[in-house]
């Protein structure tokens, strides 16, 4: 985990102004360097926009993956969701990103849902109340358009049979006082807190146990699951297993003034249930890098590297580099005042949310 005076990201908090250069160094993982950025468009004949834009910016053995890939042995993808609430734009950057994947290298996905996880870590939720919003945070993994012959979607607790066995190999390779270190553990912390992480490993090789032979896994997500997977990195050799491979992400920012969108602040985030009215609103009603006036912006610009609605732009709502950077400039220039900016964005988040929402209705006919 990192906690700093400054910053706090762990698998369960993530708030302040977030130094990803230090997260490189707490965690220990790997930048994304413009060698292996050149060996994925060589599979994928383009780059995503979250990789070209450095979004997408750390790593742990992509460069095997992609060895293994090269010499005939695919790799699986598994990523998922702690469904404490209804699912917002931020959690969908690491899912569409994980689509792309599995589009480009016709992967395999299996998409954890741990609600198990919620119950534990979460005082205020039941158990009925997180397996309820596994099936809803389903919905929109569904809406995204996965490939539905290639993508699997469970709960912990609705599959538990499978998983539990599982689980309790690699528990006995963990020791109370590394997950103490990793995780920061106290005394005072519930058994089940303690035991999770070896439920979360469970995916990593899950596909490999299937098929009776070693696969390899590619887990996208955002950094703040890192600690969990350094763990099953740990453990899944001494289990004769692969260790998982895995791709970090950044967080998309809130709409209000630092840190990221989080489901606890309403007002920060726009959630796929959201009416376009509330979404239009909420961007309307965003922090913004300008000035206190119109003809103080227009004298000396605006500031875009601290506002959301460019972000939200960076992120989600503009694939054209050569706009996007007209846009940051004309931000800077006092020429795109902050009411205009986000005029365009919450346009662009309602045509979003309306067909975004019409997927979901028809994802509830599916089994």
């Amino acid at each position: 985990m990192a906690e700093h005076n400054d910053f706090v990201v762990t698998p369960w908090e993530v708030s302040g102004e977030i130094d990803y250069e230090k997260l490189i160094n707490d965690f220990g993982v790997d930048r994304i360097t413009p060698e292996l950025m050149k060996r994925l468009e060589g599979h994928t004949g383009t780059l995503h926009t979250l990789l070209r834009r450095g979004l997408f910016f750390a790593h742990r053995d992509l460069g095997w993956i992609l060895d293994e890939y090269e010499r005939g042995n695919p790799f699986y993808l598994y990523t998922g969701r702690g469904p404490s609430g209804h699912t917002h734009l931020g959690h969908l950057v690491p899912w569409m990103f994980t689509r792309w994947l599995q589009e480009k290298f016709g992967s395999k996905l299996l998409f954890q849902m741990t609600d198990d996880e919620k119950f534990l870590f979460n005082p205020g939720l039941s158990l009925e109340e997180t397996n309820s919003f596994a099936y809803e945070n389903a919905l929109d993994v569904i809406a995204l358009g996965f490939n539905p012959n290639k993508t699997e979607i469970f709960s912990d607790i609705d599959y538990c049979k499978t998983l539990y066995p599982l689980a309790l190999g690699v528990a006995k390779k963990i020791t109370y006082s590394t997950t103490k270190a990793v995780f920061g553990m106290r005394n005072d912390s519930n058994i089940g807190q303690i035991f999770f992480s070896s439920v979360q490993a469970v995916p990593a090789f899950l596909e490999s146990v299937r098929q009776g032979r070693n696969i390899p896994c590619l887990i996208p997500h955002a950094i703040d699951q890192d600690p969990y997977f350094r763990v099953a990195r740990d453990v899944l050799p001494r289990l004769g297993y692969f260790k998982p491979a895995s791709i970090q992400g950044r967080f998309l920012p809130g709409l209000a003034e630092g840190g990221k969108m989080s489901a606890s602040i309403p007002e920060s985030a726009i959630f796929t249930t959201d009416t376009e009215k509330t979404a239009k609103k909420k961007v309307m009603n965003a922090f913004t890098g300008g000035q206190a006036t119109v003809a103080e912006q227009k004298r000396l610009g605006a500031n875009p590297d601290i506002c959301p609605v460019y972000h939200y732009m960076t992120f989600l709502f503009e694939d054209d580099d050569t706009k996007l950077k007209e846009q940051y400039a004309r931000c800077k220039a006092g020429e795109l005042l902050c009411g205009e900016h986000k005029q365009i964005l919450a346009e662009k988040v309602a045509a979003f949310l309306k067909s975004h929402q019409q997927k979901r209705e028809k994802a509830k006919e599916k089994d």
